[in-house]
């Protein structure tokens, strides 16, 4: 009986399925390269500049 008044409450509704976006890994190692970059150009501006 217990279960009948939560079937009542909570009517079975269909389930939306949200689909998360993944990057692929070529973008991914693509970005970390441009980063990398970042950090060794502003490392050698750095060196020279002293």
């Amino acid at each position: 009986m217990r279960y009948l008044a939560l079937i009542a409450l909570f009517p079975a509704a269909p389930a939306a399925a949200q689909v998360a976006t993944v990057p692929e890994p070529s973008n991914l190692a693509l970005f970390g390269l441009g980063v990398a970059g970042l950090i060794i150009g502003r490392y050698a501006a750095k060196r020279s500049g002293d």
